[in-house]
């Protein structure tokens, strides 16, 4: 008995130091508590909780926290446009106006419409692809090189591989923006859902390059701008670029261009 008794007084400490402990611990966690604005989570729930990083913050939570301490606008998660004026109400204050925004993808060289240099048969990403050789197995290294890196980080399922190029649905868009970030040549915009036409094509590259790469391409032969009226199309590095606040969507640049890049947004 006497073998026992100096563990039994062992446990014993041990066992009274550790609920001292504890009840130290529990009252020093709710004095230095700290506490959590509630419209934090007013505004949390209203975001979509997708934690895609298209607004530049870690996640929702982060977000809602950097909304309401001001570090970022109201209008900063474009998934939530319909819950803007929500958030705004939330945290006191008035929504600005906003439109809402979807992805475009400028690019139209299709396989049948632009030519291969080889067959690749490797890793279907994107970004792994834009490293290798040649850049990919279309001839042109400025297009879509179709193997879906933005399509896997999307999280509304909108955006589809159809014959080597991604398309976009508008109807399923948020316009997130993380499609865009992950893009290695850089081919996707995020543009007002009101934009009426847009060049479908991103080459730099001189005119009679594009024409043997693509049957689509640009040439920045400003055949488009010389019959825009409103001067909403400009030629920059050998690409026409159309700027949708001052695009009246009268299509003379559509039906003019030589190429037949330029689409209007259905």
């Amino acid at each position: 008995m006497t073998f026992f008794f100096p563990i039994l007084k062992a446990m014993l400490v041990v066992g009274i130091t550790g609920l001292i402990i504890g009840i130290i611990l529990g009252i020093a966690g709710k004095l230095l508590a700290v506490k959590e604005d509630p419209r934090v989570r007013g505004v949390r729930d209203l975001l979509p909780g997708s934690n895609c990083g298209g607004c530049g913050f870690t996640g929702c939570d982060a977000l809602a926290a950097a909304i309401v301490t001001g570090q970022a606008p109201i209008s900063a998660c474009a998934a939530a446009f319909s819950n803007h004026e929500r958030i705004a109400n939330v945290i006191g204050q008035t929504a600005e106006k906003a439109v809402r925004k979807v992805a475009i993808v400028h690019c139209a060289g299709t396989c049948d419409k632009t030519k291969l240099k080889y067959n690749y048969h490797g890793l279907a990403d994107c970004r792994k692809i834009s490293v290798v050789p040649g850049q990919g197995s279309k001839l042109c290294t400025k297009g879509c090189l179709g193997f879906g890196s933005c399509a896997n980080v999307c999280n509304e399922n909108a955006i589809s591989i159809i014959n080597g190029v991604a398309v976009v649905d508008r109807n399923l868009c948020v316009g997130c923006g993380a499609c865009a970030k992950v893009c290695p040549n850089g081919l996707i915009e995020i543009i007002p859902e009101t934009s009426k036409y847009t060049v479908q094509c991103s080459s730099t590259e001189h005119g009679k390059y594009v024409r043997v790469a693509c049957e689509i391409g640009c040439i920045g032969c400003k055949i488009c701008v010389k019959n825009c009226e409103a001067q909403a199309i400009t030629v920059e590095n050998n690409l026409a670029k159309i700027n949708p606040e001052l695009c009246t969507g009268c299509g003379k640049c559509a039906e003019k261009c030589p190429r037949h890049i330029i689409f209007k947004m259905v």
